[in-house]
């Protein structure tokens, strides 16, 4: 056979090798790739419950949307599930209630007001009432969820509101002066809290900013 024949022959065959290698290993990645795509990851269970930032102490005063300002009277520990849970047993007085919260799952509670909110509701109340023209059943409801809402600034709005200036009970329906005094009276204790006085000077500060002294003084 001439030499020249027989090196185009071993350069043929050397081609075949690579280009089979070739295949070769595109066949094994694209099963990999198959393969990989196919096995669902796994997925881990947390069982760690997380944890709000905040932590209150014991006889701090917090505030709970639905009930309003109350003291914790105890931080304890139950099991439930094989997992241990801290929680908050939180007194109201002016609803002799007693809530349990667990500390994990705080996100309702707030801190009470500092003295710079206090003073901003007390500027809210000697603004003028702001009296929308839609239906009473529909502003009571609006009413409510603001009362319910936990928010100081919005609380001080309810009550500026729906005030009269004054007791007289003709001079208000039955459900605004229930709402009225709802709001007032939460608003009220967490002035107590944050003050620190007593219920009376409380109310004679609030009435004052809402101009109920002046009406009471000459109806006497």
């Amino acid at each position: 056979m001439p030499k020249k024949k027989k090196t185009k022959k071993i350069k043929k065959i050397k081609k075949l090798k690579k280009q089979k290698t070739k295949n070769l290993v595109k066949a094994v990645e694209k099963k990999n790739t198959t393969s990989g795509s196919d096995e669902k990851p796994e997925i881990k269970k947390i069982k760690k419950q997380p944890t709000e930032k905040k932590i209150y102490n014991l006889k701090d005063f917090v505030v709970y949307p639905k009930h309003g300002v109350g003291k914790i009277t105890a931080i304890e520990k139950a099991t439930v599930g094989e997992i241990d849970i801290q929680f908050y047993k939180i007194f109201v007085e002016k609803e002799k209630l007693t809530l349990t919260v667990p500390i994990n799952q705080q996100s309702k509670l707030r801190p009470i007001a500092s003295i710079n909110q206090i003073n901003k509701c007390i500027s809210i109340l000697k603004t003028k009432p702001k009296i929308k023209r839609t239906m009473w059943s529909r502003r009571a409801q609006e009413y409510d969820q603001k009362i319910n809402s936990g928010k100081i600034y919005e609380l001080a709005e309810v009550v500026k509101d729906l005030n009269k200036n004054t007791d007289i009970i003709a001079d208000q329906s039955y459900s605004e002066r229930q709402l009225f005094e709802k709001a007032y009276e939460r608003l009220k204790s967490e002035f107590e809290a944050v003050l620190n006085i007593n219920p009376e000077d409380v109310q004679k500060k609030m009435d004052k900013a809402l101009g109920r002294t002046k009406v009471l003084e000459t109806t006497e």
